[in-house]
């Protein structure tokens, strides 16, 4: 089998562009993978997964991948699609009725909300699109942001809340905008869970079990450490206010050392590098991996395809929030940003290249044009704060050959 066209020595300008953020002490460590034809071009790992002991990245660290576990979500929401679970267009108070009369805000504040009836039903496409006007408490952004964080939701759920009391709580709150009409990053892959967890009559965990993880032999997967493994899972850090250098940010790094109350489809699970992988390579296989079929080929290109209307950017059709992809020439499609135009972007890429990431600024993308995955796997909060992603895309195009 002929090697991957790409140049090796160029390659490792992968290596001493990010162990700069490593050796000035902004990023802890990392690990970066990249594949080509099938090909792993590039594997290695840089600097410390818990700067306080002295323990460095290793092949087999865990790393919590916060909302890159939205597309396993997704994915195992396709799965039970093609079984003929459910339809895009049915309303998700089919399943969570307590969505059936959700408020949308009109104007007023976080303490005295004006809202108006939906006009229009949440459907299981708007949670897979995140057009359903639910938001993040993070966000800082709209009075209902507000609401989410007075209710104990901005960057976790409150204690001893489980998935459906949570669905219960968003619910209760003002939609920012008719379901539909905008794109806004949200909580929607987690009420997405839920509506898994109704339909299948089982736990999230379960589901994804099931579905997604067990099949592709994710088997470090899940969302918390075990407890024998909990040396393995990186520490998470956020940058210093004054520095810009990593400090250990225990608060929220200390939740994926036990289970959680709540199982977030949105942002809750666990990871390896080698496991990551293997999700990956089967997106890029168009659903298929080691003859284990988790999605038709059609499915994949699908999900992969831009859903906003019009095939508007997230730009043009979302709000100016933050977001795990840019804006400019990327669309979404389900549960998946799809670049439409690289130029626009202003970071080499192909037309249809897919990706997310997550929040302590890991990512992955799969490129089918150019038949390449790249994962960058660190532990920094949040991950707008280095332009990782678009940088981990320059040193890759820059060595491909053909």
């Amino acid at each position: 089998m002929p090697r991957a066209a790409v140049d090796r020595a160029r390659l490792e300008r992968i290596t001493s562009h990010f162990a700069r953020y490593v050796d000035d002490g902004r990023l802890p460590g990392w690990h970066i993978v990249v594949t080509r034809d099938g090909e792993t071009v590039y594997d290695q790992v840089y600097g410390q997964r818990d700067l306080e002991a002295a323990a460095p990245v290793e092949p087999d660290t865990l790393w919590r991948i916060y909302s890159m576990t939205k597309p396993v979500t997704s994915v195992a929401a396709m799965s039970l699609f093609e079984e003929g679970a459910f339809e895009l267009k049915d309303p998700i108070s089919r399943w969570l009725p307590a969505f059936a009369d959700t408020r949308v805000f009109t104007g007023g504040s976080d303490l005295k909300p004006v809202t108006e009836p939906q006009t229009e039903p949440i459907r299981v496409w708007h949670l897979l699109t995140h057009t359903a006007g639910l938001t993040y408490g993070f966000h800082h952004a709209h009075p209902v942001d507000a609401i989410y964080r007075a209710r104990g939701y901005e960057w976790s759920t409150p204690p001893g809340k489980d998935l459906a009391a949570c669905c219960d709580d968003w619910a209760g709150m003002p939609l920012l905008f008719q379901p539909g009409d905008e794109w806004n990053y949200s909580v929607a892959t987690d009420v997405l869970g839920r509506v898994l967890e109704v339909i299948a009559g089982k736990p999230l965990d379960a589901v994804l079990r099931e579905r997604v993880l067990d099949p592709l032999g994710m088997t470090e997967t899940g969302f918390s450490a075990p407890a024998a493994d909990h040396d393995r899972l990186a520490a998470l850090y956020i940058p210093d206010p004054a520095t810009g250098k990593a400090v250990r940010h225990d608060a929220l790094g200390t939740a994926a050392l036990s289970p959680p109350d709540a199982l977030s489809g949105g942002g809750g699970l666990v990871s390896t590098a080698a496991d990551f992988g293997r999700f990956a390579t089967m997106l890029l296989a168009g659903g298929e991996l080691d003859g284990t079929r988790i999605l038709g080929p059609r499915t994949v290109e699908f999900m992969t395809e831009n859903h906003l209307p019009g095939g508007a950017d997230l730009q043009t059709f979302g709000r100016p929030l933050f977001a795990e992809v840019p804006f400019d020439g990327v669309g979404f499609g389900l549960g998946f940003g799809v670049v439409l135009d690289p130029v626009l972007t202003r970071s080499p890429s192909s037309p249809g290249d897919y990706s997310w990431g997550g929040a302590a600024s890991t990512v992955f993308f799969v490129d089918p044009l150019e038949r390449l995955t790249a994962m960058l796997f660190t532990q920094l909060l949040p991950s707008s704060t280095h332009p990782l992603r678009s940088q981990l895309r320059q040193l890759i195009h820059q060595a491909l050959l053909d």
